[in-house]
């Protein structure tokens, strides 16, 4: 950080310029000239002060003055020499009102170092932190190399020292051989089990979730009963022992429940919009189509929040292809049906299947074989006879190819709008006869009243219409009914909502199949994946251990002091037109900002109540799941009055108020016990971000101010990394992020500071000051799981950088000693 220049306390005596050579006709005359007394003293005074001299030349004498009515011939010079006056008047002003603000700054920012007293964090809260901190590059350690990079490269871990390993920067066009390498390099690091990034703060949801897990995990012995449930059910979700001692049967008893199926020879022929509600209901299973519960936007922008069940295409099993000539949908089959009575051609194509009915034959392409492969295996796994398991997948098959056709992506839906559209139960029951809406709606949603009248938004009739067709003719083929084609189907789905309850081998098979068709899943950890579905049931649990936690003082403190450095920093905007302006600043102040919890959190007797018919088993988990499902269907019904989602993690807009969900404020981000410098400067700076991504969408083609920090940022940048490869400019997307995220930074910041004026005392963290412990945290936040993250140019650790430009505020320069500084301006 370049220092400023200091101002002597007396001007050194400088050579102004001499008067200017008087034209020869003004010579001429000029002996016949006198001056006046006072302008000869005045021109006295103007060249002693202009220039030294050790004796004046006499003035040469002048003829009197001239009558009235004539010019009087003023020298040009003298003009001169009172315009450079005023200039260098002005100049000495200027310079002395710098010296007094920079002076007044650099007090202002002592003070906030500081101001109240200081001591170190002791708590067990901050002994985590500050190991994160040591085990993460300090930027004013490492001001090098350590900014240059962008969201999800590789960072530098202490170990190399900021050394760059490798960079894949927007616009730097690298040679296909060097991706390959860097590539084959990050695979091996992956393979070896070995991770060389720095150690980040997690994403906001898998630090929820450690946060809960942490809590049913311990060993405080609470009096609740249901929430000794919760920790009983996440506890044998945990017990993998168990569950592969399980095996199939625990879901071979179940569908012997359901009524059995024909692919073991024992089917009771159970009705089929009997079994469809019962699996929506109790199971939680949707296999021709999903339900939930929302609003209808055309309705929202006229202030009605009224909710609606709602009728969507389902999530089918079968791989399916949008084919963008067509505007089609179909599987990855490349099927042909073809019906035939010849045994012969059927043991032809299907040599393993002995059945003298209709049948289908099926030519399979290279992509279905996954496909039929994971079919079959799952089959196996369930004890089905090899006999006929070439015929069930290949009804399955059949069935899943013909739902797929009429299923569309939500983009060509909105296109073409085919979303909300509404009408009544009993309008659709005649578009799709096939299926008993009033019924299956009544079961799902139970005690939730439904009528037929009631009005439901569905958001593609083609299918919904096509899957009725479909199902009619597969109810009404006599030749196949011995074979439940349709309950076979439904029962294949019910075993993909049981796979997280059942042994390994069934989990392994869905994930080969992800891997054949080349999208395999990132397997998450087992805890992780226990925590996902114990919320699921005992959400409301989780409510009540927030509500216990939560530190709401300090929570509400710097939700207010963010809001406040928004607002401030809002009305300094340029706006495009000053009608923009007003109408987006109205909208901020409408807003009332406010902690979300439930609005009437149970006390502990009525949460045992409410979790009193649930029974937990210690060693058998497919029995807790169970349970589970049909604890999902309460909460659907809950979703009629309720909009709680105990796993949200980012603010939003209910109604006239600004929610900020309890989930935000956990550790990592957020700590009572933290530094408030800590907690503004990471869960602070989030806030800020978030408030200007829900409330400014478009900002960019609403300020001007945008374009000009976004472009400064990114010349900032640049300068850096000069001599790394060209750059390309921004887009208005990244100019857009990039404002985001440095004016969260400035007003977090700006909310620290308004925080130490109200409590001037603060703890510390690792030796740091507090500005460098502010800043030092701010850049831990993981960029690599920000859902804007496509549109941001640049790691937002370099933020800091840039506000360390020109900022007294830090604790030392972040300029590189081996680098040619250049004078940037401040953004």
């Amino acid at each position: 950080m370049s220092e400023e220049p200091q101002l002597s306390p007396q001007p050194e005596p400088e050579t102004g310029p001499q008067p200017p050579r008087l034209p020869q006709h003004i010579q001429h005359i000029q002996p016949q000239l006198q001056l006046h007394p006072l302008s000869q003293h005045h021109y006295s005074s103007s060249l002693s002060e202009a220039q030294p001299r050790p004796q004046p030349e006499p003035y040469p004498q002048l003829q009197p003055q001239p009558q009235l009515g004539e010019e009087v011939c003023v020298p040009v010079w003298i003009n001169h020499r009172r315009l450079l006056l005023l200039v260098l008047g002005s100049s000495l002003c200027a310079a002395i009102l710098g010296l007094v603000y920079y002076t007044q700054l650099r007090t202002e920012n002592a003070g906030i170092e500081q101001a109240g007293t200081v001591s170190p964090c002791i708590s067990f809260a901050c002994q985590r932190a500050s190991t994160r901190l040591s085990m993460s590059v300090d930027p004013f350690t490492q001001p090098c190399d350590y900014f240059l990079f962008t969201c999800g490269s590789v960072r530098p871990s202490p170990a190399t020292r900021g050394r760059q390993r490798g960079e894949d920067l927007h616009g730097h066009h690298q040679s296909q051989r060097k991706r390959a390498v860097w590539s084959e390099r990050r695979g091996n690091e992956k393979r070896d089990g070995t991770s060389r990034r720095e150690e980040k703060i997690l994403d906001r949801k898998t630090a929820l979730l450690q946060y809960l897990r942490e809590i049913l995990e311990s060993n405080n012995q609470s009096t609740s009963s249901a929430v000794q449930k919760a920790r009983g059910f996440y506890h044998s979700c945990l017990d993998t022992r168990s569950i592969e001692t399980a095996g199939a049967e625990p879901f071979l008893t179940l569908v012997q429940n359901l009524g059995g199926w024909a692919v073991s020879r024992q089917w009771n022929q159970t009705d089929f919009n009997s079994t469809l509600s019962l699996l929506m209901s109790n199971y939680s299973t949707f296999p021709l189509f999903n339900l939930y519960v929302g609003k209808d936007p055309n309705e929202i922008a006229r202030g009605i929040t009224k909710k609606y069940i709602q009728i969507d295409q389902p999530d089918l099993l079968i791989p399916t292809e949008w084919n963008s000539k067509t505007q089609k949908s179909h599987a990855n089959t490349q099927v042909r049906i073809i019906q035939t009575h010849s045994f012969r051609k059927y043991l032809y194509v299907h040599p393993f299947a002995f059945m003298r009915s209709p049948i289908i034959l099926l030519f399979l392409s290279i992509t279905l074989r996954p496909f039929l492969a994971s079919c079959k295996r799952y089959l196996a796994l369930l004890g089905a006879p090899s006999s006929s398991s070439d015929l069930h997948v290949g009804v399955f098959t059949s069935l899943s190819s013909e739902l797929a056709v009429a299923t569309a992506p939500l983009p060509y839906r909105l296109l073409k709008g085919q979303l909300y559209q509404r009408m009544t139960i009993k309008e659709l029951q005649k578009q799709a006869p096939a299926i008993d809406w009033l019924g299956c709606l009544q079961t799902a949603f139970h005690p939730h009243p439904i009528s037929q009248e009631d009005h439901v938004l569905v958001h593609n009739i083609p299918y919904i219409m096509q899957m009725s067709h479909v199902i009619g003719k597969w109810l009404n083929n006599h030749e196949l009914s011995s074979s439940g084609p349709l309950h076979t189907y439904m029962i294949l789905n019910l075993l993909h909502t049981f796979i997280p309850a059942l042994d390994s081998r069934f989990s392994e098979t869905q994930g080969n199949f992800s891997v054949a068709l080349g999208d395999p899943d990132v397997v998450a950890p087992r805890w992780k994946q226990c925590m996902l579905e114990t919320e699921k049931g005992f959400d409301t649990v989780f409510t009540h251990l927030f509500n216990e936690r939560t530190a709401r003082s300090e929570a509400e403190d710097i939700i207010e002091n963010i809001l406040s450095s928004v607002k401030s920093k809002l009305v300094h905007l340029k706006w495009s037109d000053q009608m923009t302006g007003q109408v987006v600043m109205n909208k901020v102040q409408s807003l009332t900002p406010r902690l979300w919890t439930k609005t009437e959190i149970p006390r502990e007797a009525e949460l045992d109540q409410l979790f009193s018919k649930v029974t937990v088993s210690t060693h058998s988990y497919f029995s807790n799941y169970i349970q589970l499902l049909s604890l999902q269907q309460k909460r659907r019904t809950k979703f009629f009055t309720q909009t709680e989602d105990i796993l949200s993690v980012t603010p939003f807009i209910l109604g006239k108020e600004l929610i900020f969900p309890m989930g935000m404020f956990v550790p990592p981000f957020f700590h009572p016990t933290y530094p408030r410098a800590m907690n503004y400067g990471v869960l602070g700076s989030l806030i800020a971000k978030d408030i200007l991504h829900l409330l400014l969408p478009d900002i960019h083609s609403q300020s001007e101010t945008v374009r000009a920090v976004g472009e400064c940022v990114w010349a900032h940048y640049l300068t850096e990394r000069a001599g790394r490869g060209r750059a390309l400019p921004l887009s208005a997307a990244q100019q857009q992020e990039t404002w985001v995220q440095y004016s969260a930074l400035q007003m977090a910041l700006q909310a620290y500071h308004q925080s130490l004026k109200k409590h001037p005392d603060d703890t510390s963290l690792s030796g740091f000051s507090r500005t460098h412990l502010f800043l030092t945290s701010f850049s831990q936040v993981n960029c690599d799981s920000d859902p804007y993250r496509e549109f941001m140019p640049l790691e937002p650790s370099f933020l800091v950088k840039v506000i360390c430009a020109k900022s007294d505020m830090c604790p030392t320069t972040l300029e590189c000693p081996n680098k040619t500084q250049q004078l940037l301006h401040t953004c």
